[in-house]
Formats: C-alpha cells, sequence, structure tokens
C-alpha cells in the first residue's frame, strides 16, 4: 500500500487558466484498489472533485467518475466503487485527481489530496429501501391519445447519491412508484455510475428508470438522456449536444433561468429540447419569463423537471407527459417521444392536462382556464374535456389570428397550469 501527499495553492488566476485541474499520479502493475481523499476549507470555497484513469493512450483521458462538492473522498476497486465513480480494473500507468475550482476567495485557496494505492478501502453501502407498494400509474388515467398511442407520466430530472441527492437509486424509484409515475429519469451530474443500477430498480418497482447524466457547468447546465455513456462536460456545449444525438440520445437545456444557474453557453444550432418548466418555477407561476425564451429557440422541445434532490422536494412536480406506441415503454420509445416533440407538462400527475392529439388540442381537467398561445391570444374553455381544433395556421378555433405553439393553460390568475408545443 503507497500513500502519497499532493498539496497545492489555487489562486483566481489559476482558476481563469483552468477551471478543472488535473493532480496526476501513478498506479503500479498489481495495485488493486485505490483512495483519494480531498483536504479544503469549505467555509471559504467550493472545489470539485472527480478522477480520470489511463487512456488508449496512456494519458489520464479515461472518465472514472465524478462527486463534484458533494464528497470529500471515493474509493475504487475492480468489483465495487463509491457512488459517482465507476468500478473495474484499475489499469497500471498515469492517474489524476481532477479538480473543479468552483468557487474561490479573492486570496486563493489551499488544496491537499491524499492518494492511497493498494489496501481494502471502505466503499459506503448505498441505504435500504421500502418494499413495493402497488399505486396508479400516471398511464392509468387513459389520458386522449391517438390510435395506437398513450400518455405516460414522466419526471425528467431527478438526483440520487451518486451525485448531490440523498437517496438511493432504489429509494428514488420507490419513491418514483408511490407518485404515480411510469418513467424517471436519473440525471446524476457529470457521471453514469447510477445507469448500473437501474434495470433492477426500475423493474423491483414498476418503473422505467431513463439512464441520464447532467452535464453541469458553472455557466449552465443539459440533461443528457439515453445509455449513452459519458458526455464531457468541459468541452462546449455544442459538443454535449452533438455527442448526445451520434450516440442515439437527446438533451436538453435544463432551468435556462434559475438564478445562478442560467443558460450562458453559446449554441450553434438549437437544443433538443428544453426545460421550460422546472421545480423553480412552482414559486412563482405567474411569472412570464419562460415564455421570453420560445422566440429564440422556437423548435426546442418543451420539457419538464423536479430537479429532485433530497426529501423535502417534491418529486413528479412538474410532470412530463410523454406519447410512446402502446404497449411498449422502452428507452428508445421515451427518447423518439422527446425527439419527435410528443411531450405536454403539467404540474402533476394528476392535474390538469394539455396535450396535442392529431390535428387537436385536448384539455383535460381544465374547466374554467385560460388557454394562451403563443402569440397570447386567450380562450376561456368551459368544461373538463375540451377539443380544439389546431394547426400550423389557425391553432386554435375561435382566436383570430393564432399561431403555432407553444400553448399553455392558465388560472385567472394567470398561474401556470400546463404546457404543450
Amino acid at each position: 500500500m503507497r500513500t502519497r501527499t499532493i498539496a497545492r495553492h489555487f489562486t483566481l488566476e489559476d482558476r481563469a487558466v483552468d477551471a478543472w485541474p488535473l493532480l496526476p499520479f501513478d498506479l503500479a502493475p498489481g495495485e488493486r484498489a485505490l483512495e483519494v481523499v480531498l483536504d479544503v476549507d469549505r467555509t471559504r470555497g467550493v472545489v470539485d472533485l472527480g478522477c480520470v484513469g489511463p487512456g488508449d493512450d496512456g494519458a489520464p483521458t479515461a472518465w472514472r467518475g465524478w462527486s463534484g462538492a458533494a464528497r470529500d473522498r471515493f474509493a475504487i476497486t475492480a468489483d465495487d466503487a463509491t457512488p459517482g465513480y465507476l468500478p473495474g480494473e484499475l489499469a497500471p500507468g498515469e492517474w489524476a485527481v481532477v479538480l473543479g475550482l468552483h468557487h474561490l476567495p479573492a486570496e486563493g485557496l489551499d488544496v491537499t489530496v491524499t492518494v492511497t494505492t493498494g489496501g481494502s478501502p471502505a466503499i459506503e453501502r448505498e441505504p435500504s429501501a421500502p418494499r413495493p407498494e402497488a399505486a396508479p400509474r400516471g398511464s392509468a388515467r387513459g389520458l386522449p391519445a391517438a390510435d395506437g398511442w398513450r400518455w405516460v407520466a414522466a419526471d425528467l430530472h431527478a438526483h440520487t447519491l451518486h451525485s448531490d441527492g440523498a437517496l438511493s437509486v432504489r429509494q428514488l424509484a420507490a419513491l418514483a412508484a408511490r407518485e404515480g409515475l411510469d418513467v424517471l429519469a436519473i440525471t446524476d451530474h457529470n457521471t453514469t455510475s447510477h445507469h448500473r443500477h437501474l434495470p433492477r430498480a426500475g423493474a423491483e418497482y414498476g418503473v422505467h428508470l431513463l439512464p441520464g447524466q447532467e452535464v453541469t457547468t458553472p455557466r449552465g447546465h443539459a440533461n443528457a438522456f439515453g445509455d449513452i455513456g459519458w458526455i464531457d462536460f468541459r468541452e462546449p456545449a455544442d459538443t454535449w449536444f452533438r455527442t448526445a444525438a451520434e450516440r442515439g440520445g437527446v438533451a436538453s437545456v435544463n432551468h435556462p433561468l434559475a438564478a445562478d444557474r442560467a443558460w450562458q453557453h453559446p449554441l450553434a444550432l438549437p437544443p433538443d429540447c428544453m426545460e421550460i418548466f422546472h421545480s423553480t418555477w412552482l414559486a412563482d407561476r405567474a411569472s412570464t419569463a419562460p415564455w421570453a425564451l420560445s422566440p429564440r429557440w422556437p423548435c426546442a422541445v418543451p420539457v419538464g423537471g423536479s430537479d429532485f434532490h433530497r426529501p423535502g422536494d417534491r418529486l413528479a412536480r412538474p410532470t412530463t407527459w410523454l406519447a410512446v406506441p402502446d404497449g411498449e415503454l422502452t428507452d428508445a420509445a421515451v427518447i423518439d417521444a422527446l425527439r419527435s416533440g410528443r411531450t405536454a407538462v403539467s404540474l402533476g400527475v394528476r392535474d390538469a392536462v394539455l396535450l396535442r392529439v392529431g390535428d387537436e388540442l385536448r384539455a383535460v381537467g381544465a374547466d374554467g382556464a385560460t388557454l394562451v398561445d403563443a402569440d397570447g391570444h386567450t380562450r376561456v374553455l368551459h368544461g373538463d374535456h375540451v377539443r380544439l381544433r389546431a394547426d400550423a395556421t389557425a391553432a386554435v378555433a375561435g382566436v383570430p389570428g393564432a399561431g403555432w405553439g407553444p400553448y399553455r393553460l392558465e388560472t385567472a390568475d394567470r398561474e401556470i397550469l400546463a404546457i404543450t408545443p
């Protein structure tokens, strides 16, 4: 067993040159375990933690995990790893600790990393989860859909202890089942370590768990959906979206207007999807800020996400509805719905919903709500089930000059109820 210490003082000038510096170390042949401990004064700054191993060229380029600022320690062995990190062979050669200089004080910050190779490091056990409970899913509402299709209820943004969440994959799956979700995308920050746990937990609790990754930087976050491998957050944002598409996935700009997490990355092409309804909007559902984004990216498919992290947050608030083929609920079906724009967003699984069904808009549970189109034209709806003609030139019958979506339902106080493309 070998232990070595790497001590550095990082300044704002260092951060300006490289916000994600590498601290290299070597692994000798036969060393079967790795443990890293970060020592930093978190009352004075925020430093993230991750790891890379030797790539095909021998340089430290093979991503082995990320815990951001949620952990100060991780361990990796061939068979197991700290949540957020990938177990597997520990190839001899050059490795590196990856730091994220998220926030430094003006005078800089001392950072010490202790690397131990060999030995038998402790690895955290994921907490137990409740037994499965029978609960009706959102799809049981039987919302109006085209022949051969059905609407399923999804939350497209949630975290576990594989990043900065508090629950295990199984605990989160149990909560998703109780909330009535058909689909839950687990999108831990800058890691895919949770992906290997999803099929078993999803089958146990009867919820389709969609692999995801929240590509996270100080200048904005994006969700990459699908079992498409790791997306390098250190690359330009255009690369995230292109890589996701090339690998058969789809990506979304997350909470584009959310305080210190608002989207600032330039994009050469519009994003596939946009998280137009994020849980932070629940505090002020009359805000018109999200509608300012629609003209910028008119083709981005609208989705919602709770950004669930821990008990006290509200999973499935908001809920994204996806139209999928009858009898088919797979990663491919979900991703195709997102890519094709077969979505709708509501406050929750049991709340009012506005759907596009062929060339009609269908409002369910919306008696007394106001329908608003992208041009601001309005119509008050009467009845719990309302059918309205919709197409590209005359979106809503009885609303002269109405244009294409997105459409939304509002209360009399202009609070958002539901959205559809």
